[in-house]
């Protein structure tokens, strides 16, 4: 049987115009401002994941049914309803899962789901605990997946 393919991979559109084209202004701004932040965290450069997923590193998977590919190492997406910021394995573990829970508790006006941390403004969050949680999440996913 053939492995599915991953709908969302790496392309090589340019990050600058997709946030150019954002609208309103206030959505442009603001996925600016988490560009900053995720190139300051990272250390990585921004690349688009898919039409509308701003992505920095990647990592390969395997699970356990053999299924394998390569993924965002972190990341988000300014939708137009909210910023749907990608944490990739904040509950990896016990101890991150407790550590992303008191951070997100001091965090603002949010909603989690699974691997997505929604945003519908980023003046309604601390963006220093923002800046934390993202910066947990890309430490564990670089002990979990070292980079190559």
């Amino acid at each position: 049987m053939a492995q599915a393919q991953n709908k969302t991979v790496a392309t090589d559109a340019d990050v600058a115009a997709y946030i150019a084209a954002l609208e309103p202004e206030r959505r442009r701004e603001e996925a600016e401002t988490l560009l900053a932040l995720y190139e300051r965290v990272t250390g990585e450069p921004a690349k688009m994941w898919g039409p509308s997923m701003i992505g920095f590193g990647s990592y390969d998977y395997t699970y356990d049914s053999g299924r394998s590919g390569t993924a965002m190492r972190s990341g988000f997406a300014p939708r137009k309803g909210k910023h749907s910021i990608y944490l990739m394995c904040g509950t990896c573990d016990d101890a991150a899962a407790q550590q992303q829970q008191t951070l997100l508790a001091r965090l603002g006006k949010h909603k989690m789901e699974k691997s997505c941390l929604y945003i519908n403004r980023l003046d309604q969050v601390d963006m220093g605990v923002l800046e934390q949680v993202i910066a947990n999440d890309v430490a564990e996913m670089n002990r979990l997946y070292p980079p190559a």
